[in-house]
């Protein structure tokens, strides 16, 4: 009878220290931060400038993101935007740059998925047309370069995933790039300086790095083919 007593205490002891565990990891779930607009701005900020010069502007804009690091030091560790500030010399857009940052700020504070703005940015094209980034790159406007800012910089805080391309990839694509610079008698580009001359606008990386290969419109920056 005294052992079967024994018993039963030892296993309301059990019951008990897991259910404090219980208790315990809660607690901690409950205390970790996370980001909405009860978040008061901390007194520094970790941040990144990024400068865009585009042909439409006479002068270069300075794109500068501040970071906050929620649970600092803890496995829920995270880095998330929470305010964006573009600077310029060039007045005359003040007012629509001062809208933007200030609706980009707010969205990034309000918390949760902010990584739709990058797509909302990208997609607006500017009537007077779109230009060429040196390598290639077209942009469609102004406001789809602040979109590639901001893309990459979620991919630098780790809330997105890049789509860069793989070692094997990239050797293919380098292999293709000097057949074709071998079989036109063009000199062979330095890294950056662009794609060979003539090479058409890619629809799928917006890069224009197309060209005619073995009857194939392919393209040397992302390998798409209209072949397969």
């Amino acid at each position: 009878m005294a052992i079967k007593i024994e018993q039963r205490i030892k296993g309301f002891k059990v019951v008990d220290e897991a259910l404090e565990r219980h208790v315990v990891v809660e607690e901690k779930a409950g205390s970790v931060v996370q980001m909405d607009e009860s978040l008061q701005r901390p007194e520094a900020l970790i941040g990144i400038t990024y400068r865009i010069k585009s042909p439409l502007f006479e002068h270069a804009l300075f794109i500068t993101i501040n970071d906050v690091v929620l649970n600092a030091g803890t496995p829920h560790e995270q880095r998330r935007p929470f305010e964006i500030f573009i600077n310029s010399k060039n007045m005359d857009d003040f007012q629509w740059i001062v809208a933007l940052t200030r609706i980009m700020s707010a969205v990034f504070r309000k918390g949760g998925d902010c990584t739709f703005l990058v797509e909302e940015l990208k997609a607006v094209f500017d009537p007077r047309g779109g230009y060429l980034k040196k390598g290639g790159v077209y942009m469609p406007s102004i406001v789809a370069e602040i979109g590639g800012v901001v893309e990459r910089h979620l991919i630098a805080i780790g809330m997105l995933e890049g789509q860069s391309l793989d070692e094997t990839q990239r050797k293919y694509l380098a292999e293709k790039r000097a057949a074709y610079e071998a079989s036109q008698g063009a000199a062979a580009l330095e890294p950056g300086d662009g794609f060979p001359a003539g090479a058409q606008l890619c629809s799928k990386c917006s890069t224009q790095a197309v060209v005619q290969m073995d009857g194939c419109a392919t393209c040397l920056n992302c390998g798409n083919s209209k072949c397969g």
